[in-house]
């Protein structure tokens, strides 16, 4: 494990029950986000193939409203607390320890993959082959929905995040690294943030050729 993703998990671990509580809505004040979320479980539900991961799950929130949407969602972090604290708050839903680049899931098996904010921590030298790693365990025609911090600048912006260090990403760019993993991006939503950092909000949803 890279030293950047072993300090990540630390400091994720350390902030398990504030972090938790912070999102205990389940994004009952973001109605963006819950469209694009929404949308998502739509479209998966029309492959025919339900199952899906939910990567950087964090508490386990959005993998219960994704199974509340008629997913077979199932959630997977870095976190070994993040995990525990997601069984204890779901326990009829599946939650395992693991690295977003090295999934414990068979090839081409997945309806869709949700990655929410959960790639922000990912140097840009490593998106590639995280992204690479989600489109593995995508079936034909699965889908993947990925939310990040956009900015307005030519290139990736590295900033303090309150956890640990993450990057903001222009959005142009990021869909041009779905397409180089074999996505096609085609539907995106860019909003304003409730946030002092003055990033946007970024969703961009794709589908594997």
């Amino acid at each position: 494990m890279a030293e950047h993703q072993q300090e990540t998990r630390a400091a994720y671990d350390g902030v398990v029950e504030l972090y938790a509580s912070l999102f205990a809505d389940r994004l009952e004040t973001r109605p963006f986000t819950r469209a694009m979320l929404s949308t998502f479980a739509e479209l998966v539900r029309g492959t025919g193939n339900l199952r899906t991961a939910d990567v950087g799950c964090g508490p386990g929130h959005l993998t219960a409203m994704l199974d509340d949407l008629e997913l077979d969602a199932f959630g997977l972090d870095l976190s070994p607390a993040m995990v525990d604290h997601a069984r204890r708050a779901h326990p009829a839903l599946r939650f395992d320890e693991a690295r977003m680049e090295a999934l414990p899931v068979e090839d081409g098996t997945l309806g869709g993959v949700l990655a929410h904010y959960s790639m922000i921590h990912t140097p840009p030298e490593e998106l590639p082959a995280l992204l690479a790693e989600q489109v593995r365990v995508l079936a034909p025609e699965g889908l993947l929905l990925v939310s990040f911090f956009a900015t307005d600048t030519p290139d990736p912006v590295r900033f303090d995040h309150k956890v640990a260090p993450a990057y903001s990403w222009p959005v142009d760019r990021f869909a041009e690294l779905l397409v180089g993993a074999g996505l096609d991006p085609f539907a995106r939503l860019i909003h304003d943030p409730a946030s002092e950092r003055g990033f946007l909000d970024a969703h961009l949803l794709a589908r594997l050729h």
